[in-house]
């Protein structure tokens, strides 16, 4: 992918294909950061490919990772920071991915346009985001109050309607909105949540970082193969923070 020609060619009348709202002009200030972005994106996959299993990432999700205004999904004070490969610090103890992985995270589940995801663990909304430029519906669960409310709300603003987002507990799942296409969990869980599996579709995938909060933690890539097999595949040594019930408590 000649990423200068890509990125020149999506940032000309750059528009979120959710909204419509947010336009080249408003993003300008942000074009070169958006451009490093990118080739911080692909220079770090073509360095974990032999771990990954991936050289290059699809131009979806490249251009979803362009199109997405990170800097709105960041405290005021981390915007200058907001396109650095870096996790930043959102409230609550919670923080926002750095740009590789989410885009590591969103190409290993394949999304087709007609799918429906579920993600566990919204933040500020910015995985979901960029999930939502993906797929048909995206489902996503906060167990942080204050979180999942802003979330919302800068869902509203920038015009994403296929984004529907509820508090919560999100080791159960949302068992209402069953069977996904793909789930993603955004917070290290000790084990894979058993009703997770439960409610991803035969041929579906369940991407998650597993271990615990002081210790080594692996994402794992699962897929649930057509007769309920299951095959599960260490991707890449991560960090994250514990996925917590209400209490506070690594799950």
């Amino acid at each position: 992918m000649d990423l200068r020609r890509f990125f020149t060619a999506l940032i000309g009348g750059l528009v979120l294909a959710a909204g419509g709202i947010v336009t080249a002009d408003a993003q300008d200030a942000y074009a070169a950061q958006r451009r490093q972005m990118l080739e911080d994106i692909a220079r770090l996959t073509r360095e974990t490919r032999f771990e990954t299993g991936r050289a290059a990432l699809s131009e979806r999700v490249m251009a979803a990772m362009v199109k997405v205004p990170r800097h709105r999904f960041v405290p005021p004070s981390e915007e200058r920071s907001a396109y650095h490969n870096r996790p930043l610090a959102i409230g609550s103890g919670q923080t926002i991915s750095q740009p590789f992985i989410v885009a590591l995270m969103t190409d290993l589940m394949d999304i087709k346009p007609t799918d429906k995801v579920l993600e566990i663990g919204t933040g500020s909304g910015y995985q979901a985001a960029v999930l939502a430029e993906l797929a048909r519906i995206v489902y996503t669960i906060e167990i942080v109050e204050p979180l999942g409310r802003e979330a919302a709300q800068r869902f509203e603003a920038l015009g994403y309607r296929n984004i529907v987002a509820k508090i919560g507990d999100g080791y159960q799942g949302w068992a209402e909105h069953a069977p996904f296409d793909s789930i993603m969990v955004t917070a290290a869980a000790r084990e894979v949540p058993q009703p997770l599996m439960d409610q991803l579709k035969p041929g579906g995938k369940l991407v998650i970082p597993v271990g615990t909060q002081s210790g080594a933690q692996t994402l794992y890539l699962i897929e649930k193969q057509p007769d309920g097999g299951i095959t599960r595949r260490e991707v890449l040594g991560v960090r994250f923070v514990p996925l917590t019930d209400k209490a506070g408590r690594q799950q």
